[in-house]
């Protein structure tokens, strides 16, 4: 999964860039409103984790055009604003959550999983299909009640596919979900990760359609 973050601060940007990217998201990071608006006109997104002091354009601005702009992308609002008026100010410009600073980092992950599931309409963090069983929170994955390891960029692969169970994903899509900006992506990088994945998991699994991309099917 692929997410935006806008945050001008240099070290808090620098952490949370790094954490979510050790739990396998792919994330961009921008520490201006202007450079916030470019990168959502130019990508998609699957979460905005947006600061309300941005420099250039302020959080709320950016939050009532994306919304203006019918863009319903989720965005979990990060500040250190953390009067009941300002909370309901961004929350009424259309923020989906509200995180003021400083927050522990396990809350965070917590609350991108509780939104992504929200998007996807899950109430539950596991999903199940078959004899496949996949926590989206602990990035545990069972199947037939065996644990298979996965590392973390085989696990965003596995669950990018698992958000729409049946629907290929091109190259590309797979590619934008794993990698950052500054990521240096290999030529044939997702490909490995889907080798190995099938190799764990059984071919049945990942299925390849020839031209077009890859799907886990809603039934094996």
């Amino acid at each position: 999964m692929r997410l935006l973050l806008a945050e001008d601060d240099q070290m808090i940007g620098e952490s949370v860039q790094r954490g979510l990217r050790q739990d396998g998201y792919a994330v961009d990071w921008v520490r201006d409103g202007v450079a916030a608006e470019r990168a959502l006109a130019d990508h998609g997104y699957d979460l905005v984790l947006l600061d309300l002091g941005l420099p250039r354009k302020d959080g709320i601005r950016l939050l009532d055009d994306l919304r203006r702009r019918q863009n319903r992308v989720p965005v979990l609002v990060l500040t250190a604003r953390d009067a009941i008026s300002d909370r309901v100010r961004g929350l009424d410009a259309g923020a989906d959550d509200y995180l003021v600073k400083p927050f522990d980092f396990e809350e965070l992950s917590a609350r991108i999983r509780a939104l992504m599931r929200r998007q996807s309409g899950r109430s539950e963090p596991e999903v199940l299909i078959g004899d496949l069983r996949v926590n989206l929170a602990s990035h545990e994955v069972f199947l037939a009640g065996a644990p298979v390891a996965l590392s973390a960029r085989e696990f965003s692969i596995l669950s990018a596919l698992l958000e729409q169970p049946g629907v290929p994903l091109s190259r590309a899509q797979l590619e934008e979900s794993i990698y950052g900006w500054n990521e240096e992506v290999e030529s044939n990088a997702v490909e490995v990760y889907i080798h190995s994945l099938r190799r764990k998991l059984g071919a049945e699994w990942i299925r390849n359609l020839r031209g077009v991309g890859y799907l886990v099917p809603r039934q094996p």
